[in-house]
């Protein structure tokens, strides 16, 4: 009986570890939005190539995963007012405050500072040593992001084209340059803890000591409460304010419908916000939706809608959904998949929304308000 009991307090210990999944599709024309330095198989001595890897003998471009989190925290900023953590450099380091009390994205994007501070008595005073000077132990934090992202990659199989330019605004012979550009539909996953944003361990422990003990102090000070670590018995967490966890975790999704960014933007734009995208609450931190779209073609050169996997998935992940999943689709992207979309919100309507993908992104944001507490 004590198996089966302490079986059944882990299994609900997990159902209860929300997960935000996400998938966002964006479709792009002769853009160049990560570029991988010298092209080293140019003619052009000036050369720059695009960020390209291969799979099955195809090539496909991408964008890094820490180039789309660049982007995410820069519209964070420029449209959410987060007040972004400073960036500090030491020698060959560069390090952000590691505060994610004061600091959202160090709460949501993650960290890791090796450094030293006072150490204080359990009244909370500074100690001393022998000289009268202030004791300093190691404090050294880290903290695992709890927004993780895929990299952003072309559904189909892309060749970059690289054309010449040059700069001719200048007496005398021009200065010529190539780059790479493409035209893609790209595919970009991600997963936010929701359990994880605004909640603190202080471990000795690899990605688990986030507070040092003046921090702890402050945020306990600031109206942050000591909460019980389930998966960790007898050791307590920092978590604070519902509102505050709510905020954060609300305005990372919400920046998707603003997010802007990707090199040669002044004459290669490319509008990066979604085109398609699928919202869910999960009870596992397994991302359910990676194959709902695929390439098709003799050469993988279509980027396709996969609506049967789309019914698997829903069909399999059920018992692990909360609340609803959210699929929004832009007019004039997959116009063809519009009916047989339908047909699956049809189907599972007591648990799937369809609609234009800002509205689905502010549906979803609603549904989390009543999910974190």
């Amino acid at each position: 009986m004590r198996k089966t009991k302490n079986f059944n307090n882990i299994k609900e210990l997990f159902m209860n570890n929300l997960t935000t999944q996400g998938l966002v599709l964006i479709d792009v024309d002769v853009v160049a939005l990560n570029n991988a330095g010298k092209n080293t198989t140019s003619n052009f001595d000036n050369a720059i190539a695009t960020k390209t890897i291969y799979k099955n003998g195809n090539s496909y471009v991408y964008v890094s995963g820490q180039a789309w989190r660049y982007w995410w925290r820069e519209s964070l900023k420029r449209n959410h007012n987060w007040n972004l953590s400073p960036i500090s450099r030491e020698s060959k380091i560069a390090f952000t405050q590691a505060n994610p009390i004061q600091y959202p994205d160090d709460d949501v994007f993650g960290y890791m500072k090796a450094t030293k501070e006072v150490e204080l008595d359990e009244n909370g005073n500074v100690k001393k040593d022998k000289k009268g000077k202030d004791k300093k132990v190691d404090a050294t934090v880290t903290r695992v992001s709890p927004l993780k992202n895929s990299a952003i990659v072309s559904v189909a199989s892309v060749r970059p084209v690289e054309n010449w330019s040059s700069m001719a605004r200048q007496d005398g012979d021009s200065v010529p340059y190539a780059k790479q550009e493409y035209s893609a539909i790209m595919k970009g996953m991600f997963s936010l803890d929701l359990n994880m944003v605004g909640t603190f361990s202080t471990y000795n422990k690899t990605g688990y000591q986030n507070l040092t003990e003046l921090l702890k102090k402050d945020a306990l000070e600031k109206g942050a409460k000591e909460i019980a670590d389930d998966m960790m018995p007898g050791n307590k967490l920092i978590q604070l304010s519902p509102e505050l966890r709510r905020k954060r975790s609300i305005d990372t999704v919400l920046a998707l419908k603003t997010i802007s960014g990707g090199a040669m933007q002044t004459d290669n734009m490319g509008d990066i916000t979604p085109k398609f995208i699928v919202l869910a609450t999960t009870t596992t931190g397994n991302h359910p939706f990676s194959h709902v779209v695929k390439s098709s073609g003799s050469r993988d050169e279509m980027a396709v809608l996969n609506i049967d996997g789309l019914r698997e998935v829903l069909e399999d992940y059920k018992d692990y959904f909360v609340g609803k999943v959210f699929i929004g689709r832009r007019s004039g992207f997959f116009d063809d998949d519009a009916d047989d979309l339908a047909a699956v919100q049809s189907e599972y309507a007591d648990f799937v929304e369809l609609g234009p993908v800002n509205k689905m992104i502010d549906a979803y944001c609603e549904q989390l308000k009543s999910q974190i507490d």
